[in-house]
C-alpha cells in the first residue's frame, strides 16, 4: 500500500458482509485494525466520531431488526441522538457492519466493494 495512512475496520467475523470486506482490504495488500465491536464497543465519544465521518444519523446506522432495538424501545421517535448513541454503545449488535474508516473518511461495507472508495 502506497498510503501510509491506517485503515481500521469494525469487524463481526460472522457477518459475511464484514468478513467479505475484510477479504477485499487484504487482496489489494492492506492488513487493516480490526476492531472486533461486538466485545470491544465503542463509547459514546467514538461512535459519534464514526457517525460524523460517515455523515449518518443514529438509526441510519442502526439494524433495526435486531430483539435489542425493539426491547430497548428505540422506535421511540422521541429519543434523542444521544441516547441513540448510547444505545448503540450498550447494544453493539444495533451496529451495521463493517464500518471502515481511513483518515478522516468512512465507508459502510454494504456492499462490501464501497470499501474501494477508500483505498483507491
Amino acid at each position: 500500500m502506497t498510503n501510509t495512512e491506517e485503515i481500521t475496520i469494525y469487524h463481526n467475523p460472522r457477518c459475511s458482509k464484514s468478513r467479505k470486506t475484510l477479504e477485499l482490504l487484504r487482496e489489494n495488500g492492506i492488513e487493516p485494525e480490526i476492531v472486533p465491536y461486538l466485545t470491544e464497543a465503542p463509547d459514546e465519544k467514538e461512535m459519534e466520531g464514526i457517525l460524523n465521518l460517515l455523515d449518518m444519523e443514529p438509526r441510519d446506522l442502526m439494524r433495526k431488526k435486531e430483539a435489542e432495538y425493539k426491547e430497548a424501545g428505540l422506535n421511540n421517535p422521541d429519543l434523542s441522538r444521544a441516547e441513540l448513541i448510547t444505545a448503540m454503545c450498550k447494544y453493539p449488535r444495533l451496529i451495521e457492519r463493517p464500518i471502515v474508516i481511513k483518515g478522516k473518511k468512512a465507508v459502510l461495507g454494504r456492499p462490501p466493494e464501497n470499501v474501494m472508495a477508500l483505498i483507491k
